[in-house]
């Protein structure tokens, strides 16, 4: 993946937000580091705190870094980093504080999916989208990227949620700020490496949450 990332035409910087892997990660983002000098980085923390603390950790040393638009996504391959470029001309050129990769838009399109993973995402799209009166087609998309301003709105010490519905909880918190929200098309494609994390609690958080995001209108 950073082979990939660091080999497309526009320089871009990666921080892996390392929380105590067994594997090793850490001690191979160190050695790669000599080779990327400048832009790769690490954050390391300790123990297993969740996706969602994770991105916050990641979001907030961007700001402090000073960069102006921040990306977010996985780096099993799913997420085709030759998209990277898109995302950013969708923000830097074409006028949207936020831009998601969308399975859902028009274009956009999943491979390698079973039927009943197929039903599950479109379904749990449709529900957010009908709960929270988001026009936002994946609102559980989590290949973004977002402009600095965005995140300097959002209250991010007050993001709750810390798996999939965090993905939905950053979204609605960009629209009730009335940021401008765009999907770019992508082809979302079944993991290459690594073990899905998805769980039954982190289904009902997601189904319980969006419940309370859209009658508590929480405005983080």
């Amino acid at each position: 993946m950073l082979n990939t990332v660091f080999s497309l035409p526009r320089a871009f910087h990666v921080l892996i937000v390392d929380d105590g892997s067994p594997d090793g990660t850490g001690q191979v983002v160190k050695d790669l580091q000599q080779v990327y000098h400048g832009q790769l980085h690490l954050l390391e923390r300790s123990g297993k705190l969740g996706l969602g603390t994770a991105y916050i950790a990641g979001f907030k040393w961007g700001l402090k870094q000073g960069y102006e638009f921040i990306f977010e996504m996985d780096a099993d391959f799913s997420h085709n980093p030759q998209d990277l470029p898109r995302l950013y001309e969708a923000c830097a050129q074409k006028g949207a504080d936020l831009a998601v990769g969308s399975r859902y838009a028009r274009g956009g399109k999943v491979s390698n999916w079973s039927w009943d993973r197929i039903v599950l995402s479109y379904g749990a799209s449709m529900y957010v989208r009908l709960m929270t009166w988001m026009p936002v087609k994946d609102p559980t998309a989590g290949f973004i990227c977002y402009r600095r301003k965005v995140l300097e709105s959002i209250d991010l010490d007050n993001i709750r949620f810390v798996g999939y519905a965090f993905q939905i909880e950053m979204k609605y918190a960009a629209y009730l700020l009335a940021f401008k929200i765009t999907e770019v098309p992508i082809t979302f494609v079944d993991r290459v490496a690594g073990v899905s994390k998805m769980s039954a609690n982190i289904i009902q958080e997601a189904i319980v949450g969006v419940f309370q995001m859209r009658w508590q209108k929480r405005h983080p």
